[in-house]
């Protein structure tokens, strides 16, 4: 998506030669398609995916114009696959919030999981409310992430029966933080439904372990608002999306001009990860 690009229902067709033009666009099958692979293998697009799927009813151009550029961006990138390898870590979490810079109002939320340096679950979707501050609106955030991880630590723990620990959970806003830490009451947070403070009993009990880093390091950035190229290329990159060559994702990529790595025949001398067939 174009950074600060706005997709709104005024964006329909508004004459009946548009309305005409559209009408003849696979607008519903192509966001049928790029569905599939949101949920498949490509979270770098979900977000566009869910922006562009409140248009079903009525798209207009611009929104049609939006369904192509992503459609190039998969073809652009089509050598790039999940892998997993590139670190050696157990289950870790991120979680992070946009403001409400839809027409909506309501603030996007995303939570990605990560084993092994590549994603297992992901999230992009609009929170049933509207909140009043970025920290509420990250604390709600964090409260939806929190029932994920449980749920696939609970898997994990069934799958390889280790010691449990605490859960990694990230997120880039101290005052979230705190409100997620301490049972404190104040004014400005009085309002926000028991529900959302489920996080805090399981941060109590051990279950995860609500860690802060910084925006720029915020892997689930990429799931709540467009970013440019640069940051979505890092982002793509720390969910384990690398290109892959002869089956093989090299993790510090020199190219050849045939446009695959170099020295991929041996593997455990250059530091490889191995791409995932999903």
């Amino acid at each position: 998506m174009v950074p600060g690009a706005v997709y709104s229902h005024e964006d329909a067709p508004n004459n009946p030669t548009d309305a005409a033009k559209m009408g003849k666009t696979p607008y519903q099958e192509a966001i049928g398609s790029l569905m599939y692979a949101s949920v498949a293998t490509r979270p770098n697009i979900t977000f566009t995916v869910s922006t562009l799927l409140q248009f079903l009813k009525n798209p207009g151009i611009t929104h049609w114009e939006a369904v192509k550029r992503t459609f190039r961006y998969l073809s652009g990138t089509k050598a790039y696959q999940l892998t997993y390898g590139a670190e050696s870590n157990d289950l870790i979490g991120y979680t992070d919030a946009d403001g409400a810079n839809q027409e909506h109002r309501c603030t996007i939320s995303g939570n990605v999981f990560l084993i092994d340096g590549g994603v297992v679950s992901w999230s992009s979707r609009k929170q049933e409310l509207v909140t009043l501050s970025t920290a509420e609106a990250k604390y709600v955030a964090a409260t939806h992430a929190a029932k994920e991880a449980i749920w696939l630590r609970k898997l994990i723990l069934e799958l390889f029966p280790v010691p449990a620990t605490p859960m990694p959970l990230y997120c880039d806003n101290q005052a979230a933080l705190a409100l997620a830490s301490v049972d404190n009451y104040h004014a400005h947070t009085k309002h926000i439904d028991v529900q959302y403070h489920f996080i805090r009993d399981v941060i109590k009990k051990g279950s995860i372990s609500l860690i802060y880093c910084s925006t720029e390091d915020m892997t689930a950035d990429t799931l709540t608002k467009p970013l440019p190229k640069w940051k979505t290329t890092l982002h793509n990159l720390s969910l384990g999306l690398h290109r892959i060559c002869r089956g093989v994702a090299e993790l510090a990529p020199p190219e050849t001009e045939e446009g695959c790595h170099s020295n991929v025949e041996h593997p455990e001398a250059q530091g490889l990860a191995y791409a995932s067939s999903a």
